[in-house]
């Protein structure tokens, strides 16, 4: 039964808060989806210094944690509130609304001091008592229960819209962090290749707002004005994090703030547009390093379809498909999909998957021993 639903994302790149609603109908490969509206909140100043505060070791503190819980919670829910008064409904009448929360830190490994998991906050109890439905939240923990790494979770919305029985096909998405889904023609669930390749926009974002005051690149215009400083790009291009075999993630603790401040402390003395053009080689040649090591030896893949804020950046897109011109580089808008709207869509739809009480993790992806039901349920009285 056709089911109306929003779906709220917060990425690493903290570019605000994307909110989509859409009907829905069906689970799995059955899944029937039409996205009714998407909008993308601003994240108020004072909220965003609390989510920075968090995720540095000399500023995040319990009560922080705490109180952000919260106060992302009810500010999701404000979100809703907002399109669905923009749209004309009443948050009552949506069957449930599904978060993803905002990623304070994920470790991927078990080490000597801390043990593999992930914490995202914005309470789902919180987000239910704005938009008096039901809400889904918390979907990473139960993928680590099981065995894998909580991420990436995105790639098994990637095979119920996008697989194909004759094209082998790659989702790739340009977020703060760059992540893709293969998808062989034909192929299984279990059949997939998936992973976080390295940063997308958000070393490039950083250094643009420190630099420029901007808060991106706008069509890549500023890398395209600089030259590569080569003794940058080679230690960047040296981060283990590369090297490193599928499965795996990544996220602000590996290339955040602090790792690029302390690049541009090192080279501070080099031209600011140089510093950008250099990060965007970076992450171009990281993505194609991704796809050479661990993908085009197994797979011939007849399509790259790019979506995220980084699939807006020409000069970095031209740049890609200059290192892949064999392949067909394509973005999500010629499939009929907004590219912005892809990750808050993708938890809708997880979302639905768990309300059906359907496993929604793909072990391929995340590691995980076995399939389970995705994340955590505030119900509304």
């Amino acid at each position: 039964m056709k089911k109306m639903a929003v779906g709220i994302m917060s990425g690493t790149s903290l570019d605000g808060i994307d909110v989509c609603l859409a009907e829905i109908d069906g689970s799995f490969l059955q899944t029937k989806v039409k996205v009714l509206s998407f909008e993308t909140y601003p994240i108020e100043l004072n909220l965003m210094k609390k989510i920075k505060d968090a995720m540095k070791d000399d500023a995040c503190t319990p009560a922080l944690i705490s109180s952000l819980n919260m106060e992302l919670g009810y500010a999701f829910g404000d979100a809703v509130l907002a399109l669905c008064k923009s749209y004309g409904i009443d948050s009552k009448d949506l069957a449930f609304v599904a978060s993803h929360g905002q990623t304070i830190w994920h470790i991927n490994e078990d080490n000597s001091e801390y043990i593999k998991s992930s914490l995202q906050l914005g309470d789902g109890s919180a987000i239910a008592s704005k938009v008096k439905t039901t809400v889904v939240s918390n979907f990473r923990t139960a993928d680590i229960a099981a065995g894998g790494v909580g991420a990436p979770l995105v790639p098994y919305v990637d095979y119920v819209l996008f697989s194909d029985p004759k094209k082998t096909r790659a989702l790739h998405n340009l977020g703060g962090i760059s992540n893709m889904t293969v998808l062989k023609a034909g192929g299984t669930l279990d059949e997939m290749i998936a992973f976080d390749t390295g940063p997308a926009n958000l070393m490039i974002d950083y250094a643009m707002l420190s630099l420029f005051g901007k808060p991106y690149d706008q069509d890549g215009n500023t890398a395209s004005n600089g030259k590569v400083i080569r003794p940058l790009h080679k230690l960047l291009m040296a981060h283990p994090y590369l090297e490193q075999k599928p499965p795996k993630s990544t996220g602000r603790e590996l290339f955040g703030d602090a790792y690029t401040k302390d690049i541009l402390a090192l080279f501070k003395n080099e031209k600011k547009e140089d510093l950008i053009r250099t990060f965007t080689e970076f992450t171009k040649d990281s993505i194609v390093k991704a796809y050479k090591d661990f993908v085009m030896n197994d797979v011939k893949l007849d399509e790259i379809i790019f979506s995220g804020g980084g699939a807006y950046n020409t000069f970095l897109m031209n740049e890609i498909k200059k290192e892949l011109k064999e392949i067909k580089i394509m973005i999500l808008e010629e499939l009929g999909y907004d590219s912005k709207a892809k990750e808050a869509l993708a938890f809708l739809i997880l979302g639905n998957e768990t309300i059906n009480r359907k496993p929604s993790n793909a072990t391929k992806a995340t590691g995980a021993k076995k399939q389970t039901i995705l994340g955590q349920v505030s119900y509304y009285l």
